[in-house]
């Protein structure tokens, strides 16, 4: 009990800053679940439940501001979900020490590309096939196909077998691919990122790994700090929310690697 306590305190705190950032937080979720004596098949399947708990309540938060931009999520998250599931069913095969490594590379990838400087593109010069011309509110911006579409793909499979939503993955393939701003990549997320959770929880929990004893008390408290989160970051400029998603999501990778050397 003293145990679902602590780790809960200290979901709560993740969970703000991680609705900040438009991520479910599984990247530190699962972690800290393992460091509280989770396995880690259970922890991520654990994590996933937790994350759409957190998700669907940033969610309506974001909605309420008009900063979830829907047809963008219903046309490149449902690739995310279809392989969340196969990565979670089929994430018994591979060894929790090596999924932890798979979670801290992917994560660090992830946390340097936020640090780039995004460029503005020229609206005008895609009209061919795949390039999809967004209007959304105020904003105006171009989202290629091509791309986003197989690398969401291939995002949900990892995100899947190592209990992550893959919002730390989604957030910069919208900013710095498709020139989605900030604010709305925050948002959309946050609605792609619950879709993916539940479909990987599906495939974690038909394996066997589900702890409601757990699960249950720590994504009521993720909950509760998703809502702070969601209304603190409307009033958080876009450049600070870009430096702290790239600063907690290499935080992340750190731990995650950490941990992985020390279970070995």
């Amino acid at each position: 009990m003293v145990r679902i306590i602590l780790t809960s305190i200290a979901i709560l705190a993740i969970a703000v800053i991680m609705a900040m950032t438009g991520r479910g937080g599984g990247n530190f979720y699962v972690p800290l679940l393992v460091a509280s004596g989770q396995p880690m098949h259970e922890a991520a399947t654990s994590g996933q439940f937790i994350l759409v708990f957190a998700a669907m309540t940033a969610m309506f938060v974001f909605h309420k501001q008009k900063m979830v931009d829907w047809k963008l999520a219903l046309v490149i998250d449902p690739p995310t979900d279809i392989m969340a599931f196969v990565g979670g069913y089929f994430s018994g095969l591979a060894s929790g020490v090596a999924l932890k490594f798979l979670l801290a590379a992917l994560l660090t990838l992830a946390g340097f590309l936020m640090l780039l400087k995004v460029r503005n593109r020229p609206i005008g010069q895609h009209s061919r096939i795949g390039f999809w011309h967004r209007n959304f509110g105020n904003e105006e911006y171009v989202v290629n196909l091509w791309l986003a579409i197989p690398i969401t793909a291939v995002t949900g499979l990892a995100a899947g077998a190592v209990g992550i939503s893959g919002g730390s993955f989604k957030v910069p393939l919208m900013v710095l691919l498709c020139g989605v701003p900030m604010h709305v990549a925050v948002g959309t997320s946050s609605a792609m990122v619950a879709a993916t959770a539940l479909m990987g929880f599906f495939g974690h929990s038909s394996a066997g790994h589900f702890d409601y004893r757990w699960a249950i008390p720590v994504a009521c408290v993720a909950a509760l700090g998703s809502f702070l989160g969601g209304k603190l970051t409307l009033k958080t400029k876009p450049k600070t929310l870009k430096t702290i998603f790239a600063l907690t999501t290499l935080a992340a990778a750190v731990f995650m690697t950490i941990n992985a050397f020390l279970s070995e």
